[in-house]
């Protein structure tokens, strides 16, 4: 899906990437669907190896991709290599337990909760999957300093290398979607349902961001405890154009199906708990973007019609959205079989082989043949719409 009214001529191979200020990177969520990004942002790097984005946004699994290219110290081509390699080598072990005894320890304090009656001595529950590895991970990869703070995003605002960064999260205590802002020195903005704040960037703002809901445990941030950016996150491109972007990229992690495959049923009879699951991830997290998008693209068509008068503040905003040319549900499907026996007990039980969607699967497969073919796809995809991003990017 594209939105975007830049030209593009015939002499592609002259084309360089603007180094102006007004572009902006969105990553969107999807879980172990991020793979697709790293493929994509492959690409860029080896098609445009001098170019330099100076505002970030990411949400969920994006804010975990958009947090390293932020803090990474060297080029742009660097930071997406170094990106390509850690997604290369996870496995399920590095985000979180899937051992028979923490699934099973984890099962009984779920089991336990619901049992108590909601006694006040009943057992916490705060996630059905164990992610201590996830924050392992990152504070390992990402240069962190004391608290957690992410050290190579202040070097680089310093430097110049980034204007803006941010992660969106989901407040749990309120409902509200608060986007944490590092780097850019305009006017926070705030709105009933989502409200920015300017914050040092610590490792816990990635892992709440990415915390999937009743999957991942929420993270505590000051007084409240934050979940998955997408869940409350209803215009995804708010943050880029809050931080001037005039000019954005954004890569989706879901298939946009045609009218025919939207029609066929993945299930015959009653939908079991993956099936209902996968539905509803989908709707929190992946489908704002479309909604978001039509309206941007609307509000352009107004502001061309409009004298630059009478425009105020509005201006005209440049989009670019990429999406998988494969259904990487139905794509994880195929991996099943290669799940550690414990977390695939699990996941059967939760009736992953009685749907034709795999869209829960594909969001916790981090099985490396997996994301080793996400990547593949991304960067295929990105050559694909070649034309399309050199629009964008082009003087």
């Amino acid at each position: 899906m594209a939105v975007t009214t830049a030209t593009w001529g015939q002499k592609q191979q002259q084309v360089e990437a603007r180094p102006g200020k007004d572009l902006a990177l969105l990553l969107t969520g999807g879980g172990a669907r991020a793979a697709y990004q790293v493929g994509l942002l492959t690409y860029l790097a080896r098609r445009f190896p001098g170019l330099r984005i100076p505002t970030f946004t990411g949400v969920s699994a994006g804010a975990v991709n958009v947090a390293y290219l932020a803090s990474h110290q060297g080029t742009f081509t660097e930071a997406v290599r170094g990106l390509a390699e850690l997604w290369g080598g996870l496995t399920f072990q590095r985000i979180f337990r899937a051992d028979a005894r923490s699934l099973a320890w984890s099962a009984v304090r779920w089991a336990t909760r619901l049992a108590s009656g909601g006694l006040a001595h009943g057992p916490q529950a705060h996630g059905l999957l164990d992610t201590r590895p996830l924050r392992e991970l990152l504070e390992s990869v990402l240069a962190v300093k004391d608290g957690g703070i992410l050290a190579g995003i202040e070097a680089n605002l310093r430097r110049g290398a980034v204007n803006a960064v941010s992660i969106s999260t989901t407040n749990y205590s309120t409902g509200q979607a608060v986007i944490w802002v590092q780097g850019c020195q305009c006017e926070m903005w705030t709105r009933p349902q989502r409200k920015a704040v300017q914050e040092i960037l610590t490792v816990d703002h990635i892992m709440a961001s990415a915390a999937l809901p009743l999957l991942f445990p929420a993270v505590r941030i000051g007084d409240s405890w934050y979940g998955d950016g997408g869940v409350s996150l209803t215009a995804p491109f708010s943050p880029a154009i809050h931080l001037g972007a005039g000019r954005i990229l954004a890569i989706s992690t879901r298939y946009a199906r045609t009218r025919e495959e939207a029609d066929r049923p993945s299930i015959i009879g009653y939908p079991p708990p993956a099936q209902v699951a996968g539905i509803l991830l989908n709707a929190i997290f992946l489908e704002a973007i479309d909604e978001d998008a039509l309206r941007l693209r609307r509000l352009n068509q107004l502001l061309e019609k409009l004298p630059d008068q009478v425009r105020g503040s509005l201006r005209r905003v440049e989009l670019l959205v990429l999406r998988p040319s494969r259904d990487l549900g139905s794509l994880a499907l195929e991996y099943e079989r290669q799940l550690p026996s414990a977390f695939r007990f699990m996941t059967r039980g939760l009736g992953t082989r009685e749907t034709l969607g795999g869209d829960l699967l594909s969001m916790l497969l981090f099985q490396p043949d997996y994301l080793k073919r996400l990547m593949e796809i991304g960067e295929a995809d990105a050559e694909a719409h070649s034309d399309e991003i050199a629009a964008l990017l082009a003087d």
